[in-house]
């Protein structure tokens, strides 16, 4: 997968990347969907690496700020700087704050304020969202 620094679109129209995407990751990127917690191979992954979105590539994640929270889903404490935009989640009884890819617009996951140090943040993303790239497959 190509990674771009830049934030620029990866080249591909949103169609042409959405055709690559599992029915799941559409369901999630493109309609705001949730995968089972307890699902994601991402969930056990400890190599150093990148995470990016699945859905355009953006960097989001570093393995730096990667945690087990014990939610299920991959965790993190820490986005990486302009990777995410956010918006207040109304959709069940008590408000969340949802996130996104600030390049493609794909639906993540959401932020809690219950996370480690040192920001004490609890990004709880989907893994069928991401795709990992160890270091050694991308350049720093």
């Amino acid at each position: 997968m190509k990674v771009s620094e830049s934030g620029e679109p990866s080249g591909k129209s949103e169609i042409a990347a959405d055709e690559e995407l599992s029915p799941l990751a559409y369901e999630v990127l493109r309609c705001g969907g949730t995968e089972r917690a307890f699902t994601s191979t991402l969930n056990d992954e400890k190599r150093e690496g990148l995470f990016v979105c699945a859905g355009c590539g953006q960097p989001l994640f570093t393995s730096e700020t990667k945690y087990n929270s014990g939610s299920g889903w991959p965790s993190f404490y820490a986005a990486l700087p302009g990777a995410l935009e956010f918006e207040r989640d109304n959709r069940l009884t008590e408000a969340r704050m949802e996130y996104h890819c600030s390049r493609c617009g794909g639906h993540h996951g959401h932020v809690f304020d219950d996370g480690p140090d040192p920001t004490g943040l609890r990004f709880c993303n989907n893994g069928v969202a991401l795709r990992f790239l160890p270091k050694e497959e991308h350049k720093d």
